[in-house]
């Protein structure tokens, strides 16, 4: 007999599949559904985040965070919005990997870091934006893509202020004003375009000239730096000579007045002390002339080692010869 593979093939007994019974069916259909119907009416929120329902496409309602329930089969949507989370953008950069050592994104972005200031100058500012969700409903229904606008207002802010500067400003003592002025007109076009958006901060992180001049800013920097010391120590000396100076000429005029006053006060003291003198010898002169003699001998005689009192009534002057301190000799 001659084989054939087709007859081997139909001869074959084909295996017969289990009948499935139609109650099993039905149960198997009605968990499917149940668990679609679960999965798509019980959602839950987290504690950053609030939930905006849709209902067909229209705002219904907003939830906090917590478990919820809502209609199912997409009838209500939910869209989750973190609203306690400080959202960042960077500008003139970008962070690849954060960290003790930041790692930074390769590419040029001078795009949007180059800018114009008011002196005709040009500068390379980098600078962050920190934000927040402050409407949610606004922040999905008002705007389309909020974080592209927020780009392009933050990026027209800054070369609006920028360009009101002069550079000097920009890179040195006017930073600060620079962030809050960007900060403020940011955060005014945002609420009037219903973003539900708020500016937390505005920091520039760094402010510097192109490239190919930032040798020569460097040199007038050096320059200006070197300035402004020469000049400090300039005023350093005349604020140690000058105040010196002041105070010895002011010691010296001190003490010439102390000089006049004591020798002032001398002679008005030596000249009422001779006038008291005077009026009380006028008015006993005889006294005042013996008490002056005395006084005077008094302070004389002492002084005198050898005294010979003679009476000035005596007429003949008898010779004592041998004549000592004791009263004579022998």
């Amino acid at each position: 007999m001659k084989y054939d593979p087709e007859m081997m093939v139909r001869s074959r007994p084909v295996p017969k599949l289990p009948e499935l019974n139609r109650s099993t069916v039905q149960w198997v259909a009605i968990g499917v559904l149940a668990i679609i119907l679960l999965s798509t009416t019980f959602y839950s929120v987290a504690t950053d985040e609030v939930g905006v329902v849709k209902r067909l496409g229209a705002y219904t309602r907003t939830v906090q965070s917590g478990l919820h329930m809502k209609l199912p089969f997409a009838v209500e949507k939910v869209h989750k919005v973190r609203v306690k989370h400080v959202f960042k953008q960077e500008f003139g950069f970008a962070t690849e990997r954060p960290g003790v050592r930041t790692v930074y994104r390769r590419g040029d972005f001078t795009a949007e870091s180059l800018m114009l200031t008011g002196d005709l100058n040009a500068a390379v500012v980098e600078w962050i934006v920190q934000f927040r969700i402050s409407d949610p409903v606004q922040y999905l229904f008002e705007v389309r893509g909020v974080p592209e606008t927020l780009r392009d207002v933050a990026e027209s802010a800054m070369r609006q202020i920028v360009g009101d500067r002069s550079v000097t400003e920009v890179l040195t003592v006017g930073r600060r004003e620079v962030a809050d002025e960007a900060q403020m007109i940011m955060q005014g076009i945002l609420d009037s375009y219903e973003a539900g958006i708020q500016i937390e901060t505005v920091n520039l992180k760094d402010v510097n000239p192109p490239s190919p001049v930032k040798p020569s800013f460097n040199e007038v920097n050096e320059a200006k730096q070197e300035k402004e010391r020469l000049i400090n120590e300039a005023w350093s000396e005349y604020n140690k000579a000058v105040p010196a100076a002041e105070g010895e000429a002011e010691r010296v005029i001190r003490a010439a007045e102390g000089y006049a006053l004591a020798r002032v006060n001398r002679a008005e003291g030596d000249a009422e002390r001779f006038v008291a003198v005077w009026r009380e010898y006028s008015r006993a002169r005889d006294v005042t002339k013996r008490r002056l003699y005395l006084e005077t001998m008094s302070e004389i005689l002492p002084l005198i080692p050898n005294k010979i009192i003679v009476d000035p009534e005596l007429k003949n002057l008898i010779p004592l010869l041998q004549l000592d301190a004791k009263g004579g000799g022998k």
